[in-house]
């Protein structure tokens, strides 16, 4: 079997970590190799980048150095882990990817969608995920679980409206990309959202 392409998208306390746990599960079982990974992050040097991007910090990047930290994080990983990973036949599970750009940086920051498909289309070339899952939330219950977990980071310092933009550019991200994208009612329990994805891999890949 090639390699696949999976992808977890949502806001704050959506509940990524537990839908790639349960992706991880049926990969397992099913006897099928793959990769976990996350950005902004995956490498050594994207990890430090991550580490600049979420630092509280008393110079904060302005909206464009932090789109492209983003970027030059995000072509180190592809490089280096993604397509390596995807040559060799396994399956990559990446939590978050350009659609959290668009999302955050286009929806939360303003930045205009046309520069951010310019970057991708430089950065990616022709790589897409095979298939997103994007657990939709609202806002306010998101941060309330963030909350619960400690110390937040810049992100999720930002005020509400900001995150009431980046869901809402996530769900035009899914009705535009319908072949691929699978949009999950995160506000349900981990049981059934971990339920509702297997079944969707099942069906869609013929996993057993």
């Amino acid at each position: 079997m090639k390699g696949r392409f999976i992808t977890v998208e949502g806001i704050e306390g959506a509940g990524k970590t537990t839908c790639m746990d349960s992706i991880k599960e049926l990969l397992t079982k099913s006897n099928i190799g793959y990769v976990s990974t996350r950005e902004p992050g995956g490498t050594l040097l994207a990890e430090k980048i991550r580490n600049l991007l979420l630092d509280v910090d008393e110079d904060p990047p302005v909206a464009l150095t932090e789109l492209l930290l983003i970027f030059a994080a995000r072509a180190q990983h592809i490089q280096k882990v993604i397509i390596p990973a995807l040559s060799d036949g396994l399956w990559v599970l990446c939590d978050r990817f350009t659609d959290a750009t668009f999302a955050y940086q286009g929806g939360g920051r303003g930045m205009e969608d046309q520069l951010i498909a310019e970057l991708e289309k430089i950065t990616q070339q022709a790589l897409r995920p095979d298939m997103t899952f994007y657990l939709d939330l609202s806002p306010e219950l998101g941060l309330a679980r963030a909350k619960k977990r400690g110390n937040l980071d810049r992100f999720e310092k930002e005020e509400l409206e900001f995150f009431n933009n980046v869901r809402r550019a996530y769900l035009r991200l899914a009705e535009k990309n319908r072949d691929r994208y699978i949009t999950i009612d995160a506000k349900n329990t981990e049981d059934r959202v971990a339920k509702e994805i297997k079944e969707i891999l099942i069906d869609r890949f013929s996993l057993k």
